[in-house]
């Protein structure tokens, strides 16, 4: 069995990015974002995806950083388009095309890690055996929200539909990711103290809730803000991954305070360029020191 302080899981995505500033092309998946964001701490880290046969090049920035990447061969990748019509990074129309096939226990039982984060695209990606059998094999099972709740429509769009599997799949969870619109979809609540809140009485012992303007986490009881401070704004695709791969990452050896500032300034430097972060550790401390009130123990 490989064992690695952590794995992302989770498909690839072929990325159409449709905004004001043009039209771009990355190879996406948030698997791959977390993957980088988690290797910035300085952990053994491996990625696990699913894709076809003709995008396997696509994984070669992970191993380039020296991150162990798995590739289990699809049919077809997940091919997704991102569509900004407003300067509101958080509007946004995501269609599908096609999606790559889902995991199934026996493809991952070779795996245990400290940490599993479960970066899924949309529902279907991870059972709830799937979940069961990880948990089985961590310290802490991380997921994303977003690849449970978002399915696709007929007309290709993803949308977001009631969750069957919600109670089982939240009470195994250590560590869940959403964001402001996703904790009021699934909680009713507008405000994200109390969204968090309610997510967490749901079983996860901690919550990190990314909005437009920052991080929140609710963790021990305890609430913990940091903001974002890009320069400038080119990558909000990927915003989310980036932030759970940083926080996951940090919380092997920091606080919840402390890891909520470490993954707000690794994602503030994600968002100033499209694709994963390819900034270095020494990056976020210094944007930590520049932009941050910290106690120092994030850096």
């Amino acid at each position: 069995m490989k064992s690695y302080d952590l794995v992302s899981i989770g498909n690839y995505t072929k990325d159409t990015i449709v905004s004001k500033a043009g039209t771009r092309y990355v190879d996406g998946g948030g698997y791959c974002y977390a993957a980088h964001a988690a290797h910035l701490r300085g952990l053994d880290v491996a990625a696990v995806t699913r894709l076809a046969a003709e995008d396997r090049k696509s994984t070669q920035p992970l191993v380039d950083k020296g991150i162990d990447v798995f590739i289990i061969e699809s049919p077809q990748s997940t091919l997704m388009r991102l569509e900004y019509p407003t300067d509101n990074v958080d509007e946004r129309t995501l269609t599908v095309e096609s999606v790559a096939d889902p995991y199934t226990p026996d493809l991952l039982a070779d795996f245990s890690a400290r940490s599993f984060i479960v970066n899924g695209s949309a529902r279907g990606e991870a059972s709830l055996d799937v979940m069961q059998s990880l948990k089985s094999r961590c310290e802490h099972l991380c997921a994303d929200v977003q690849g449970f709740i978002r399915i696709v429509g007929d007309d290709g769009q993803l949308r977001y539909e009631a969750w069957p599997e919600q109670e089982a799949i939240l009470g195994l969870l250590d560590i869940l990711k959403t964001d402001a619109v996703e904790a009021e979809f699934l909680t009713g609540e507008a405000d994200i103290h109390k969204a968090a809140r309610a997510l967490a009485d749901q079983g996860p012992a901690e919550i990190v809730l990314t909005h437009r303007n920052g991080l929140l986490v609710l963790a021990d009881g305890e609430y913990h803000e940091a903001g974002f401070h890009p320069d400038v704004l080119r990558g909000r695709s990927g915003r989310g991954d980036t932030c759970m791969g940083s926080y996951v990452a940090a919380r092997h050896d920091l606080s919840p305070a402390d890891a909520t500032v470490w993954a707000a300034a690794a994602t503030s430097l994600k968002m100033e360029a499209e694709g994963p972060i390819m900034r270095s550790a020494d990056d976020v401390r210094a944007l930590i020191r520049a932009k941050y009130e910290t106690n120092g123990a994030a850096a």
